[in-house]
This record gives structure tokens, sequence and C-alpha cells, in this order.
């Protein structure tokens, strides 16, 4: 979505963890990262900008991939220290995926979207070969691509296969995390703006169903952000209003269907969530924003709890974070932001703010 090309993201709460900032080597604004493992990462940002770290970020290389200097690439999607894809949103051809299979080396351009009117904002991957990615709406459609074959191709999905979208609805081109996959073919993505609606598909993207959810949602700025799914069933998805961070909104809520039903978050006050996940073997679930944290040691509304950054946390509190990355099977997660800004949560002792 247009009007949402930036926002702020503080990670608070990872329980059990402590915050290391580490030198990026850059000072562009990151906007996407991909964890690979507690040693390998990727991440990116305007002009053009991918770093890669294979030494858990003691070191990160920068580069900038030819001809893109003047894209922002807000969503990252790796496999290895060798492969990764870069999505880059924008207006007309400024969209763009790139990929490279030699850690950085070479980029190929996989897809240029040749629509003046379009918009692409994330993208997701089931595997290496198997991926989707989504723009906002041209002519009443959201623009859906999928791949087979590594990106060597993209094909779009016929309009005619999605439910038509709300005048002024959109999807958001945050952190790459609009969308979700599932298992071999289960994806969803996310919108805002006019409606704050979920779009499912169980094939892949050859058929899709739509449904309304109970977050805030009207004006441009405001949503859903962020989707997650721990498996077919249950799922999560966040939002608010980024313009109004301290607005207290619907801005949480939870799925056990799939995605057929939503229900709100028994948690009070909802303010602005710009990012999900499910962490810790899957099974935990943190959402955060600038204004306040929550934080479910369960699938289970009775277990949140909620944070409010009354104390900044030693290292984050000047940063302006912009997406996150969490390391598989529980071991931290990795967070970017503005100005070349990488912090590494890792398991560890607990969080400690500024103060004590």
């Amino acid at each position: 979505m247009r009007a949402c090309l930036v926002f702020l993201l503080l990670w608070a709460t990872f329980a059990g963890a402590d915050t290391v900032e580490q030198k990026s080597n850059t000072d562009e604004n990151l906007r996407g990262v991909s964890a690979i493992s507690a040693r390998v990462a990727w991440a990116s940002g305007t002009h053009g900008t991918y770093l890669r770290t294979t030494d858990g970020g003691a070191t990160w290389e920068v580069g900038h991939v030819s001809g893109a200097e003047m894209l922002d690439f807000r969503d990252v999607e790796a496999f290895s220290a060798d492969e990764a894809y870069l999505l880059a949103a924008g207006p007309g051809e400024q969209s763009r995926i790139y990929k490279t299979a030699d850690a950085g080396k070479n980029w190929i351009l996989q897809f240029a979207n040749k629509d003046p009117k379009g918009f692409f904002d994330c993208v997701a991957f089931w595997d290496g070969e198997h991926g989707i990615a989504v723009g906002d709406p041209v002519e009443g459609k959201f623009q859906v691509i999928t791949t087979n074959n590594g990106g060597k191709e993209w094909k779009p999905v016929l309009p005619e296969k999605l439910p038509t979208a709300v005048d002024g609805e959109g999807a958001f081109a945050a952190s790459g995390t609009c969308i979700a996959v599932e298992g071999n073919k289960n994806v969803w993505f996310v919108t805002g703006g006019s409606a704050a609606r979920v779009f499912r598909s169980v094939d892949a993207g050859e058929s899709w169903t739509v449904t309304e959810t109970p977050l805030f949602h009207g004006p441009a700025s405001a949503g859903i952000f962020s989707v997650a799914f721990r498996d077919a069933k249950h799922g999560v998805i966040a939002g608010g209003d980024y313009k109004e961070p301290n607005k207290n909104v619907a801005s949480l809520a939870l799925t056990s269907d799939g995605g057929s039903t939503w229900r709100l978050a028994k948690i009070a006050p909802q303010k602005y969530f710009s990012a999900v996940a499910f962490v810790r073997s899957e099974r935990r679930v943190l959402a955060v924003g600038t204004e306040q944290y929550a934080w479910a040691q369960g699938f289970n509304d009775k277990k949140w709890e909620l944070f409010l950054p009354a104390i900044p946390l030693c290292g984050l509190d000047h940063a302006q974070l912009n997406a996150l990355a969490v390391i598989p099977k529980g071991h931290g997660a990795w967070i970017v932001g503005a100005k070349g800004a990488i912090f590494l949560l890792t398991a560890g002792r607990p969080l400690k703010s500024c103060k004590s």
C-alpha cells in the first residue's frame, strides 16, 4: 500500500533473550530480513542494498544489485548462504524480483511489473522452487503471481480467480509479512485501507476465498499489517493504524479454523501492532509495535501478557526498526531498521532496561 512505505517496529519482550547491536557496514534503511540459521541471514533495503552474514552477524557483507540502485528492497527470502530472492516494492516497473544462486555475485532479474498501475508488496515461498507474490489491486483485483521453477517463470493468477477488492483496499509493503505460506499449498495474504480482510488459497493460488476480520480499518494507514500461521488451522493477524499508534483499536486476532473465522485477542488496550510471528517451536506468539508489545505463552487468550515500553530497552530505544526474522528452532531473531540498524536477539539473560 503506497500510504505505508515506512513503519517503525520494536521488539521488546522475546522472553529469555538478550540484545546485541551488530555492525551492518551501511547507513541504508533496511526493510527486509530472512534467517536461515543462527549463523546465516540476509537483509535488504533502500538503494538496491542487500546484506549477508555467515558468522552469526559478527560480520555483514554489503552489496548492491547492479541496475537496481534506485529500488527499495522490502522483502528478502533466503534458502541458504548462496540462494536468496529480493522483492522491490514500488509503482510500475519498480516492483521487481531478483534471485542469486552464488551469494550475491550475480543477480538475475526474474520479474518486472509491466502494469504502471501495479505495486507489489510482499513475497513468500513454500520452498526454493515454489513461491507467490501479491500486489495492490488493479482494475478491482489484487495482482498475484506464482512460480514453480525457482522463479524462472512468474505466472499471473487470472483475475477472475480472485475475489473482487473493495475500493480503497490494498496491502502493506512493510516487512514482507503481509503474506504467509504453510505446508505445500496453503497461502494467506492480508489487507488494509477500506477493508481488513484475509484472502486464502489451499491450492497454491489457483482458487481463493476471502474473509472479513474484526480488525480496525478505514484510513489508508490502517488495517492488517502482518499474518502468520503455525499450521494449516492456527494463525494470527496484527495491525492497527500506524499514523495513530497510540489509538486503542482492534489490532490483534486469532483463528483456529484456517482463517474462516477470526476472534479478537482478549488483551487490552490494543494499539498498533506492526508485525506478528510464531516463535519457540511455533507454539508462542509475539506481536510487536511502536507503543506496546504482546506476548502469548501459547495459543490461548488467557495466557496473553501486555507490555508497555515505559522504560526503553538498552540498544533498542534509539532505533527505528522495520522487520524481523525468527531464527529456526527458537534460537532467537534478527531485527533490522533505519540507518543500517541490525540487532540480534539470542537465548540468554532476560532483557534489561537502560535504567536498570
